[in-house]
């Protein structure tokens, strides 16, 4: 059956099947390999496009901006300053302003009760560029990396080491269910995502002949592992919780004896950025002078390494965004 995402708004891979999520990303490599060649489709020719941060990110700003300037169409960037849900209006009558002017919303913030809101009331499609609970727009241009790299993704063993219960983890989660994947979490218990989430991971996954496991051990974890992901231990607005988190994960650094324990010598490692692999960062130095950590989640060494697949990865946000709005946006 022909797929058709005309109008829809994406907030999280929960609403959509895997034929969608499947024809999403084809449409990437074909608008990623039309760009390669200097074909430009223009879908987006005259549609103005709100993009809202309240939490900033270079990565999603650009790969947003860059993606509409391509098919033709106008990014407004709002900032924290110029949106205040809930102080001098509501979400939803900002929802219908906006849904007046533009022709579609990109929403990056804390809850994701916000970005629903948006796409209840504005009238419009809205995309998700992050919230507290999902990630979906990421999460596509890593599986448009595993298969680029890796040929296929069904079957794929893609092991996410870290904090098991962030938005990240739990989108990866449900992305790798609907498609096929054994998935692994390896995370301290206590960082294992919620049980309701789970649950419905392994529903999608039964149907689709895949597995997910949790597991807090790290060696039988990561073994056979096709590819190791892991994000940031402190999310933002988290900041006071290093010593923490810290001690938590610690022993699940992504590092070169962890990538030698999966036993796969093509085992890939991605991360979705930035990354606190060295000591080059203000955080990154404030991490080494209280805690005496060269590195946190992931090591300079695997970071740096011909494994590490993280600048394809995040060069494939702008494709997988573009398909995304030309999908659901485009003429």
């Amino acid at each position: 059956m022909p797929v058709n995402l005309k109008g829809r708004s994406f907030l999280t891979l929960k609403d959509f099947s895997r034929e969608e999520i499947l024809f999403l990303l084809d449409l990437s490599a074909k608008l990623k390999a039309d760009k390669y060649t200097g074909i430009y489709g223009r879908n987006l020719e005259h549609k103005n496009i709100a993009l809202i941060f309240e939490k900033p990110s270079t990565r999603t700003r650009c790969a947003f901006v860059v993606a509409a300037s391509d098919e033709g169409a106008h990014a407004d960037y709002l900032g924290k300053s110029d949106i205040q849900f809930g102080k001098k209006e509501s979400v939803a009558d900002t929802a219908k302003v906006l849904g007046r002017m533009f022709d579609g919303i990109q929403f990056r913030g804390f809850r994701h009760e916000t970005v629903e809101a948006l796409a209840e009331h504005s009238g419009v499609p809205v995309w998700n560029g992050l919230t507290d609970k999902y990630h979906p727009t990421q999460v596509l241009a890593d599986f448009l990396t595993v298969r680029e790299q890796l040929g296929r993704l069904k079957g794929i063993r893609f092991v996410y080491v870290g904090d098991g219960r962030n938005n990240m983890a739990n989108s990866l989660m449900i992305g790798a269910a609907k498609l096929g994947m054994d998935f692994r979490i390896v995370a301290p218990e206590s960082l294992f995502p919620e049980s309701e989430l789970v649950a419905y991971a392994r529903a999608q996954a039964a149907e689709s002949g895949g597995s997910i496991t949790l597991r807090s051990d790290v060696e039988t974890g990561v073994r056979d592992a096709d590819v190791i992901y892991t994000d940031v231990w402190v999310s933002m607005g988290e900041e006071d919780r290093f010593a923490e988190r810290i001690a938590l994960l610690k022993d699940y650094q992504v590092n070169a004896a962890m990538m030698k324990q999966t036993g796969n010598d093509e085992c890939i490692f991605l991360h979705c950025l930035p990354a606190f692999h060295d000591r080059n960062t203000e955080v990154g130095e404030s991490v080494y002078r209280e805690f005496g950590l060269e590195a946190m989640e992931v090591s300079d060494e695997v970071f740096l390494s011909s494994r590490s697949k993280v600048w394809d990865e995040a060069e494939n946000r702008v494709h997988t965004i573009k398909a995304v709005m030309v999908a659901t946006l485009g003429r």
